[in-house]
Protein backbone atom coordinates (compact mmCIF):
# COMPACT_ATOMS: atom_id res chain seq x y z
CA UNK A 1 0.00 0.00 0.00
CA UNK A 2 0.82 3.03 -0.61
CA UNK A 3 -0.52 6.49 1.56
CA UNK A 4 0.08 10.07 0.81
CA UNK A 5 -0.99 12.71 3.03
CA UNK A 6 -3.11 14.78 1.44
CA UNK A 7 -3.86 17.50 4.51
CA UNK A 8 -3.12 16.89 7.82
CA UNK A 9 -4.27 20.28 9.77
CA UNK A 10 -6.85 19.64 12.73
CA UNK A 11 -10.13 21.90 12.89
CA UNK A 12 -9.05 24.36 10.24
CA UNK A 13 -6.46 24.45 7.68
CA UNK A 14 -2.63 25.76 8.32
CA UNK A 15 -0.88 28.24 6.33
CA UNK A 16 0.94 24.77 5.42
CA UNK A 17 -1.78 22.04 4.80
CA UNK A 18 -5.16 21.45 4.45
CA UNK A 19 -7.19 19.45 6.57
CA UNK A 20 -7.70 15.81 7.08
CA UNK A 21 -7.00 13.58 3.97
CA UNK A 22 -4.84 11.18 2.99
CA UNK A 23 -5.11 8.83 -0.37
CA UNK A 24 -4.31 4.94 0.20
CA UNK A 25 -3.42 3.07 -3.02
CA UNK A 26 -2.66 -0.64 -4.27
CA UNK A 27 -3.01 -2.47 -7.41
CA UNK A 28 -3.87 0.55 -9.38
CA UNK A 29 -7.15 1.39 -7.10
CA UNK A 30 -7.17 4.79 -5.47
CA UNK A 31 -8.93 5.44 -1.75
CA UNK A 32 -9.33 8.31 0.32
CA UNK A 33 -9.72 9.04 3.90
CA UNK A 34 -11.73 12.08 4.49
CA UNK A 35 -11.55 15.41 2.34
CA UNK A 36 -11.80 18.38 4.65
CA UNK A 37 -11.28 22.23 4.27
CA UNK A 38 -9.00 22.84 1.39
CA UNK A 39 -7.95 18.80 0.38
CA UNK A 40 -9.82 18.99 -2.80
CA UNK A 41 -6.98 21.53 -4.01
CA UNK A 42 -4.28 19.76 -2.88
CA UNK A 43 -5.46 15.68 -4.30
CA UNK A 44 -4.78 17.28 -7.39
CA UNK A 45 -1.60 17.43 -6.72
CA UNK A 46 -1.22 13.76 -6.34
CA UNK A 47 -3.80 12.29 -8.35
CA UNK A 48 -6.36 13.28 -11.18
CA UNK A 49 -9.35 14.80 -10.12
CA UNK A 50 -11.73 12.35 -11.64
CA UNK A 51 -9.17 9.50 -10.90
CA UNK A 52 -10.78 8.42 -7.15
CA UNK A 53 -12.42 4.72 -6.82
CA UNK A 54 -14.13 5.36 -3.58
CA UNK A 55 -13.58 7.87 -0.74
CA UNK A 56 -14.12 6.99 3.08
CA UNK A 57 -15.72 9.57 5.36
CA UNK A 58 -14.79 8.82 9.22
CA UNK A 59 -17.27 11.29 10.29
CA UNK A 60 -19.19 14.45 9.33
CA UNK A 61 -16.97 17.50 10.65
CA UNK A 62 -16.53 20.07 8.44
CA UNK A 63 -12.63 19.81 8.55
CA UNK A 64 -13.16 15.81 7.36
CA UNK A 65 -15.63 16.52 4.74
CA UNK A 66 -16.64 19.64 3.90
CA UNK A 67 -14.77 19.70 0.35
CA UNK A 68 -17.48 16.76 -0.45
CA UNK A 69 -19.50 19.58 -1.56
CA UNK A 70 -16.80 20.87 -3.84
CA UNK A 71 -16.19 17.75 -5.51
CA UNK A 72 -19.62 17.28 -5.74
CA UNK A 73 -19.52 20.73 -8.15
CA UNK A 74 -16.65 19.18 -9.78
CA UNK A 75 -18.56 15.70 -10.51
CA UNK A 76 -21.94 16.87 -11.09
CA UNK A 77 -21.03 19.76 -13.47
CA UNK A 78 -18.11 18.52 -15.49
CA UNK A 79 -18.84 19.29 -19.23
CA UNK A 80 -16.03 17.52 -20.79
CA UNK A 81 -16.96 13.50 -20.97
CA UNK A 82 -20.35 14.59 -19.37
CA UNK A 83 -21.25 14.07 -15.47
CA UNK A 84 -19.42 11.59 -13.57
CA UNK A 85 -20.54 8.24 -12.76
CA UNK A 86 -21.58 7.58 -9.17
CA UNK A 87 -18.68 7.10 -6.57
CA UNK A 88 -18.64 4.79 -3.89
CA UNK A 89 -19.21 6.88 -0.65
CA UNK A 90 -18.18 5.08 2.84
CA UNK A 91 -20.09 7.51 5.66
CA UNK A 92 -22.00 7.66 8.95
CA UNK A 93 -24.98 7.48 8.67
CA UNK A 94 -26.93 10.80 7.37
CA UNK A 95 -23.66 11.58 4.91
CA UNK A 96 -26.27 12.32 2.15
CA UNK A 97 -28.31 14.57 3.72
CA UNK A 98 -25.28 16.34 5.34
CA UNK A 99 -23.57 17.03 2.52
CA UNK A 100 -26.76 18.33 0.84
CA UNK A 101 -27.71 20.36 3.93
CA UNK A 102 -23.94 22.01 3.63
CA UNK A 103 -24.00 23.21 -0.14
CA UNK A 104 -27.48 24.39 0.12
CA UNK A 105 -28.59 24.83 -3.48
CA UNK A 106 -28.38 21.42 -4.83
CA UNK A 107 -30.60 21.08 -8.02
CA UNK A 108 -32.64 18.56 -6.18
CA UNK A 109 -32.90 16.61 -2.66
CA UNK A 110 -31.14 13.37 -4.41
CA UNK A 111 -28.91 15.37 -6.51
CA UNK A 112 -25.45 14.63 -4.40
CA UNK A 113 -26.74 10.40 -5.37
CA UNK A 114 -26.05 11.01 -8.86
CA UNK A 115 -22.53 11.64 -8.36
CA UNK A 116 -22.04 9.77 -5.33
CA UNK A 117 -22.75 6.14 -4.26
CA UNK A 118 -23.77 6.48 -0.63
CA UNK A 119 -22.81 3.20 1.57
CA UNK A 120 -23.66 3.52 5.48
CA UNK A 121 -20.90 2.67 7.82
CA UNK A 122 -21.12 1.12 10.59
CA UNK A 123 -18.60 -1.37 12.69
CA UNK A 124 -17.91 -4.20 10.54
CA UNK A 125 -15.79 -5.59 7.69
CA UNK A 126 -16.34 -5.44 4.15
CA UNK A 127 -14.03 -4.93 1.17
CA UNK A 128 -13.38 -1.77 -0.79
CA UNK A 129 -11.54 -2.76 -3.84
CA UNK A 130 -8.53 -4.59 -3.08
CA UNK A 131 -8.72 -3.94 0.43
CA UNK A 132 -10.00 -5.38 3.53
CA UNK A 133 -11.37 -2.73 5.95
CA UNK A 134 -12.65 -3.01 9.36
CA UNK A 135 -14.31 0.06 11.04
CA UNK A 136 -15.46 0.54 14.70
CA UNK A 137 -17.07 3.59 16.09
CA UNK A 138 -14.31 5.44 18.24
CA UNK A 139 -15.20 8.18 21.03
CA UNK A 140 -16.34 11.37 19.69
CA UNK A 141 -19.13 13.79 20.17
CA UNK A 142 -20.54 12.73 16.74
CA UNK A 143 -20.37 9.06 15.01
CA UNK A 144 -17.19 8.84 14.33
CA UNK A 145 -15.10 5.61 12.70
CA UNK A 146 -11.45 4.41 12.96
CA UNK A 147 -10.55 2.38 10.11
CA UNK A 148 -8.51 -0.37 9.48
CA UNK A 149 -7.01 -1.15 6.09
CA UNK A 150 -5.83 -4.55 4.84
CA UNK A 151 -3.98 -5.18 1.91
CA UNK A 152 -0.83 -7.76 0.64
CA UNK A 153 -0.59 -8.92 4.21
CA UNK A 154 0.17 -5.30 5.53
CA UNK A 155 -1.85 -3.00 7.65
CA UNK A 156 -3.03 0.44 7.97
CA UNK A 157 -5.18 2.23 10.98
CA UNK A 158 -6.48 5.47 11.01
CA UNK A 159 -8.06 6.39 13.77
CA UNK A 160 -10.20 9.44 12.44
CA UNK A 161 -11.34 11.95 15.61
CA UNK A 162 -11.26 10.35 18.78
CA UNK A 163 -10.03 10.12 22.77
CA UNK A 164 -9.18 7.42 24.09
CA UNK A 165 -11.09 4.21 22.94
CA UNK A 166 -10.88 0.11 23.61
CA UNK A 167 -11.78 0.31 19.85
CA UNK A 168 -9.04 1.99 18.54
CA UNK A 169 -6.75 -0.36 20.07
CA UNK A 170 -7.95 -2.91 18.79
CA UNK A 171 -8.31 -1.16 14.85
CA UNK A 172 -4.39 -1.08 15.33
CA UNK A 173 -3.27 -3.81 17.05
CA UNK A 174 -0.25 -5.04 15.12
CA UNK A 175 -0.46 -2.50 12.21
CA UNK A 176 2.09 -1.40 10.45
CA UNK A 177 1.44 2.19 10.10
CA UNK A 178 -0.83 4.00 12.40
CA UNK A 179 -2.15 7.09 11.32
CA UNK A 180 -3.16 8.71 14.54
CA UNK A 181 -4.90 12.22 15.26
CA UNK A 182 -2.91 14.02 17.95
CA UNK A 183 -4.87 17.43 18.34
CA UNK A 184 -4.45 18.34 22.05
CA UNK A 185 -1.51 18.85 24.33
CA UNK A 186 -0.72 16.60 27.33
CA UNK A 187 -1.41 18.46 30.56
CA UNK A 188 -2.87 21.32 28.90
CA UNK A 189 -6.38 20.09 27.73
CA UNK A 190 -8.17 17.86 29.55
CA UNK A 191 -11.62 16.91 27.72
CA UNK A 192 -12.50 13.06 27.47
CA UNK A 193 -14.02 11.44 24.14
CA UNK A 194 -12.72 14.30 22.12
CA UNK A 195 -9.64 14.05 21.01
CA UNK A 196 -6.05 12.19 21.71
CA UNK A 197 -2.99 14.48 22.74
CA UNK A 198 0.52 13.05 21.66
CA UNK A 199 1.32 11.19 24.99
CA UNK A 200 -2.18 9.13 24.43
CA UNK A 201 -1.78 8.76 20.95
CA UNK A 202 1.95 6.77 21.79
CA UNK A 203 0.24 5.00 24.42
CA UNK A 204 -2.40 3.68 22.59
CA UNK A 205 0.54 2.87 19.89
CA UNK A 206 2.56 0.75 22.43
CA UNK A 207 -0.65 -1.07 23.62
CA UNK A 208 -1.48 -1.99 20.08
CA UNK A 209 2.06 -3.46 19.35
CA UNK A 210 1.64 -0.84 16.22
CA UNK A 211 5.11 -1.13 14.39
CA UNK A 212 5.31 3.02 13.32
CA UNK A 213 3.48 5.85 14.34
CA UNK A 214 2.63 9.14 12.48
CA UNK A 215 0.89 11.82 14.39
CA UNK A 216 -1.84 13.89 12.46
CA UNK A 217 -4.53 16.46 12.79
CA UNK A 218 -2.48 18.77 14.75
CA UNK A 219 -4.52 22.26 14.67
CA UNK A 220 -2.84 25.61 14.19
CA UNK A 221 -2.29 25.96 17.91
CA UNK A 222 -1.29 23.23 18.92
CA UNK A 223 3.12 22.69 18.99
CA UNK A 224 3.68 19.42 17.22
CA UNK A 225 7.12 18.94 18.54
CA UNK A 226 6.08 18.79 22.02
CA UNK A 227 2.94 15.87 20.58
CA UNK A 228 5.95 14.57 19.11
CA UNK A 229 8.39 14.36 21.76
CA UNK A 230 5.52 13.19 24.08
CA UNK A 231 4.67 10.17 21.91
CA UNK A 232 8.23 9.27 21.71
CA UNK A 233 8.45 9.38 25.60
CA UNK A 234 5.77 6.17 26.24
CA UNK A 235 6.12 4.64 22.73
CA UNK A 236 9.17 2.84 21.24
CA UNK A 237 8.80 2.77 17.39
CA UNK A 238 9.01 5.05 14.83
CA UNK A 239 7.27 8.36 15.37
CA UNK A 240 6.86 10.88 12.44
CA UNK A 241 4.82 13.96 12.55
CA UNK A 242 2.05 13.65 9.15
CA UNK A 243 3.00 16.22 6.39
CA UNK A 244 1.54 17.78 3.35
CA UNK A 245 2.94 15.53 0.55
CA UNK A 246 4.66 12.89 3.19
CA UNK A 247 4.26 9.51 0.99
CA UNK A 248 4.75 6.16 3.13
CA UNK A 249 4.97 2.55 1.73
CA UNK A 250 3.13 0.07 3.62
Amino acid sequence: MKLTVVGCSGSFPSAESACSSYLVEADGFRLLLDMGNGALGELQRHCGLYDLDAIFLSHLHADHCIDMCAYFVARYYRHDGGRCDPLPVYGPEGTEHRLTTAYADTPSASSMSEVFDFHTVKPSTFDIGPFTVHTERVAHPVEAYGIRVEHGGKVLTYSGDTGVSPALDELARGADLFLCEAAFTHGKENIPDLHLNGREAGETAARAGARGLVLTHVPPWTDPQVNLADAREVYDGAVHLAAPGQVYEI
